[in-house]
């Protein structure tokens, strides 16, 4: 490389590192004009190489001082960037721009922050026109994944930390649902076969009271009992397989405790644990 190639790279550098302030004074200018939700960093970097095309294509011949020279190509740069970040169609940009000024105006009259009906009435349109208007506009904003968020006693969260894919289950979710629903499984089959045969009737076959009133031969009282006496055996026996240890019958004192420890043991022993994770939604015994 020769030495003027140089010394012009090198005055070619001074050139945009003297004028980098510019960048982000003409961002502080137009950023007022743009939604909250552009990033201003975005408006920065897109400046800064408008800065460099300036510094490249400046011919100080023409006798134009270089700051406004760039000043143009940077500002230009920006909206440029913007243009290219924003699919929305200009039409929905300019009832944005709109509603804002109608907003302000109302809010400055009023003292405070208009009304849905005070707006509408303001714009010359009915309630239900201002919400689909406002509908078309918070369809246009686009918020990158890294957009910072508040959330009551968290910092530092980005939109990437708070959403969620509802359609999708985290592995561990998912392995978590199958051990319960084994649990159940193996809970239902082991219960009393009354009992039993009350919580198949009506909860997985959408037997009435009566219907298995009738068919277990009592009434339809005793169905409500067997049915609680069910739901509290499968709710002690699937919380037993959580808390720690199951107990073993003979290490327990009363009658009652050591028929709940028998239950809880062989809820316990009805399945290997690679069998409960192989398990799928659905709860059949």
């Amino acid at each position: 490389m020769s030495t003027t190639t140089k010394s012009e790279n090198q005055e070619l550098s001074q050139l945009i590192e003297q004028h980098l302030p510019l960048v982000k004074h003409i961002v502080f200018q137009v950023a007022v004009h743009f939604p909250r939700h552009v990033d201003r960093d975005d408006l920065a970097r897109a400046g800064a190489l408008g800065l460099v095309e300036a510094a490249r294509r400046y011919d100080e011949s023409r006798g134009v001082p270089f700051d406004r020279f760039a000043a143009q190509r940077i500002r230009g740069a920006i909206l440029d960037a913007v243009r290219a970040a924003d699919w929305a169609p200009r039409s929905v940009r300019t009832l944005a721009r709109k509603l804002e000024g109608v907003e302000q105006r109302l809010a400055t009259e009023l003292g405070r922050v208009p009304s849905g009906a005070e707006m509408a009435d303001a714009l010359g349109m009915t309630h239900q026109e201002l919400a689909r208007l406002q509908d078309r506009l918070f369809r246009s904003v686009v918020l990158a994944l890294e957009h910072e968020v508040t959330v009551a006693g968290e910092e530092d969260l980005t939109l990437l930390d708070v959403l969620c894919d509802r359609s999708a289950v985290e592995p561990l979710e998912e392995l978590e649902t199958r051990e319960l629903h084994a649990y159940l499984r193996d809970a239902v089959h082991l219960l009393p076969e009354r009992h039993r045969l009350v919580i198949v009737g009506y909860f997985l076959e959408n037997r009435t009271s009566q219907e298995l009133a009738r068919f277990l031969g009592v009434t339809e009282s005793r169905v409500s009992q067997l049915r609680s006496e069910a739901l509290a055996m499968l709710k002690e026996g699937i919380e037993a397989q959580y808390a720690g240890p199951v107990a073993a019958p003979d290490q327990t004192i009363g009658r009652v405790a050591r028929r709940k420890a028998t239950y809880a043991s062989a809820i316990s022993d009805a399945s290997p644990w690679h069998s409960r994770l192989d398990q799928r939604d659905r709860v059949e015994v």
